[in-house]
């Protein structure tokens, strides 16, 4: 288990301490036609989470022997507070979208065997239903669990044989709030948070990615070390959660 975290109690929007991640869960199995799929909640955060396989690769990996996993993301109209309008209507992605799409589809293909996989692609479909904070790091974790259940699909068909997924991987949000370093950032508090940051850790604790911005005053080494600290707290429950799920 993650080392606690001695940190000062100060009043949250919705009253969790410092270091105390919102109620998370992991529904896996919640789109009864796709090879894997997640429901995932971070407190008010729901995005649903399908995995779908496609039994070619990718045209610039033809002939290689190797597979490969990619990730869409989108926000449902009414995802938010106002209606917004689908991306599929204004003909093209805003650049937020393209991004969190591709730190997605980095963040799992980091523990990933594409030989293990063959020529065969994997994509992983982020739809968030409902959006409070966090929800690039709540379809990276529940995006995991999607994706395992498609290589278990895999494995129990024949299709795969060697081990496709070498390690948990798992994400989450933490940021400085009024001078504090706090985890797990709800849409209060990340429009207001001095810095915001996420971190996308595997299971064995290996740093995929990190992503800081400072929103104010530039934040100190100390303060991302601070932030490092929760961030392994609470990817190290993330990833005992997926392990549950998907025992």
């Amino acid at each position: 288990m993650p080392p606690s975290i001695d940190l000062p109690v100060t009043a949250r929007p919705d009253g969790r301490a410092p270091d105390t991640m919102r109620p998370v869960s992991l529904t896996p199995g919640f789109s009864r036609h796709a090879e894997g799929s997640c429901l995932v909640k971070f407190g008010n955060t729901h995005v649903l989470v399908t995995a779908s396989l496609e039994e070619k690769a990718p045209p610039f990996l033809k002939g290689s022997g190797k597979g490969w996993v990619t990730a869409e993301y989108g926000m449902l109209p009414r995802s938010t507070h106002e209606r917004m309008r689908r991306e599929a209507a204004a003909g093209k992605q805003s650049g937020r979208t393209q991004e969190i799409q591709r730190l997605v589809g980095r963040s799992l293909r980091a523990v990933c065997d594409f030989t293990a996989l063959g020529e065969r692609q994997i994509v992983i479909d982020c739809d968030v239903l409902q959006a409070d904070g966090g929800t690039r790091t709540a379809a990276i974790t529940g995006g995991f669990v999607a994706l395992s259940q498609c290589v278990a699909f895999m494995k129990r068909v024949g299709m795969v044989t060697a081990p496709v997924i070498r390690d948990h991987v798992a994400a989450i949000s933490c940021g400085i709030v009024r001078g504090l370093p706090v985890l797990d950032l709800n849409y209060d508090e990340d429009s207001t948070a001095e810095t915001d940051a996420n971190f996308v850790l595997t299971g064995a604790g290996g740093l995929v990615e990190i992503q800081g911005t400072a929103e104010g005053a530039p934040f100190t080494e100390d303060q991302l070390t601070a932030l490092l600290r929760l961030a392994r707290k609470g990817i190290g429950e993330l990833v005992e959660l997926q392990k549950q799920v998907l025992a």
